[in-house]
């Protein structure tokens, strides 16, 4: 545990910074950093990095560098701009432990922009809440590394180990992001990624994993379709539904998971994307679904793809007009395992030491039925993720909003984090 007047340094500097350190979260909040649409934001990221002291490696994902490693996510788009940028601190002889801070920049898209009280884009603070697409996922969370690692510099330290703060794109589709800063070689004692889930440990979260279908069918005149016909969209939808009968089976047996038994209800399948049709007076002449399930930590993911398969062959097998048209399933985005954080006792002892200080409560955690990339160190790397960060609201949705008073107290929690973690001395 740090020296209490190390410590009291430190927090002060997050205080004395925490206005800095706002403003620039809403610059890059104002950044539209939807999936390849991530430079202007990573461009700040770089920028800030370099201007706090930090060596600044920026770099494009090169799928021909991780489509072999374990964890990759199957892609159907252009990767040509998809950049991550990673500020890195050397922390000289070495004699201090390693650390990965890392977070995304990417984000969801926003929906119909008029069901925003306020453009998502244009970050607005009311009531102590910031709002804005991204300012909760995971914005704030990214920005707090940041600035956790410069209080502890102008607090008059510097760590003694290691440090790299990551910025990366596609976790919110594939995490081949994440797994592209593993390719390139970073590795850390711990990893520390301050997700959006209240100021508690995250122990275990699912996997996702993504998929589509398409059915195809025969554009006729909507007055009448011949006897081998049928509207493919209305098929479509009996396939999903027929297929919820295997989410009730998987949530049935999450009840024998230690970490999920008590939660309602911890892997949903989500229609995410329904697209058919040419024209309202024509039966439509194909149509796509595009879904997302879960998956529990420890479950194989080519035994839960099969599944899927199997289930929607046999509900095709059943319809008349599906038996001879059947529907056509891909993978495509999220293949993801899920992740348990184990054998971690002194990365959670620091942490729990931190949050103490900055809270005065004992540390708490839970399980996520979300992922987060947290599981490429945790389930690749052999380096154990700590997940943790502020309070957000309506994460993914209208008005999403991360409370400010949690991002001034994990951003302390981090700053604290890094001095015990990492080591330091007094800076020359």
């Amino acid at each position: 545990m740090l020296d209490p007047k190390i410590s009291s340094a430190i927090l002060a500097a997050v205080d004395a910074g925490f206005e800095a350190q706002i403003a620039f979260t809403q610059d890059v909040v104002r950044c539209p950093s939807l999936r390849g649409q991530e430079q202007t934001a990573q461009d700040l990221m770089a920028r800030q990095y370099r201007d706090m002291g930090l060596a600044v490696d920026r770099f494009t994902i090169d799928l021909d560098m991780i489509r072999h490693l374990p964890g990759f996510s199957p892609v159907t788009v252009s990767y040509d701009n998809a950049v991550n940028v990673v500020g890195a601190w050397r922390g000289g002889a070495g004699s201090g432990r390693s650390l990965i801070l890392n977070g995304h920049i990417d984000v969801v898209p926003v929906g119909n922009p008029e069901r925003w009280e306020t453009p998502p884009f244009e970050p607005r603070i009311a009531d102590g809440w910031m709002y804005g697409r991204g300012a909760g996922d995971m914005k704030a969370g990214l920005v707090a590394c940041l600035y956790a690692f410069d209080a502890v510099r102008r607090a008059g330290f510097r760590p003694k180990g290691d440090v790299y703060l990551q910025s990366v794109v596609e976790e919110e589709c594939t995490g081949n992001g994440a797994l592209a800063c593993l390719a390139r070689g970073y590795r850390a004692d711990c990893a520390f990624i301050p997700e959006p889930f209240e100021p508690r440990l995250m122990r275990a979260e699912i996997g996702p994993v993504w998929f589509r279908y398409t059915i195809a069918g025969s554009p006729e005149h909507a007055s009448g379709f011949q006897t081998n016909s049928a509207n493919v969209i209305e098929k479509a939808f009996h396939v999903w539904q027929e297929l919820k009968a295997l989410e009730v089976d998987w949530n049935a047996r999450a009840k024998d998971d230690p970490h999920f038994c008590h939660h309602p209800h911890p892997l949903r399948f989500n229609l995410g994307v329904i697209s058919g049709g040419d024209w309202p007076s024509s039966a439509p002449s194909s149509c796509t679904v595009e879904a997302r399930v879960a998956v529990l930590p420890g479950w194989d993911l080519e035994t839960a793809r099969n599944e899927v398969v199997t289930a929607i062959d046999e509900i095709c097998r059943a319809d008349p007009f599906l038996a001879n048209n059947p529907a056509e399933v891909e993978f495509h985005g999220f293949m993801a395992e899920g992740y348990v954080l184990e054998n971690a006792e002194e990365q959670e002892r620091v942490l729990a030491d931190a949050h103490m200080t900055v809270f005065g409560t004992p540390l708490t955690e839970h399980a996520t039925p979300a992922a987060t990339d947290g599981r490429f160190f945790g389930l690749y790397q052999g380096t154990p993720a700590l997940v943790y960060g502020p309070l957000c609201e309506r994460a993914h949705g209208y008005d999403e909003r991360v409370d400010l008073e949690t991002v001034r107290q994990v951003t302390k929690t981090i700053a604290l984090f890094i001095a015990d973690w990492c080591g330091i001395e007094a800076a020359g």
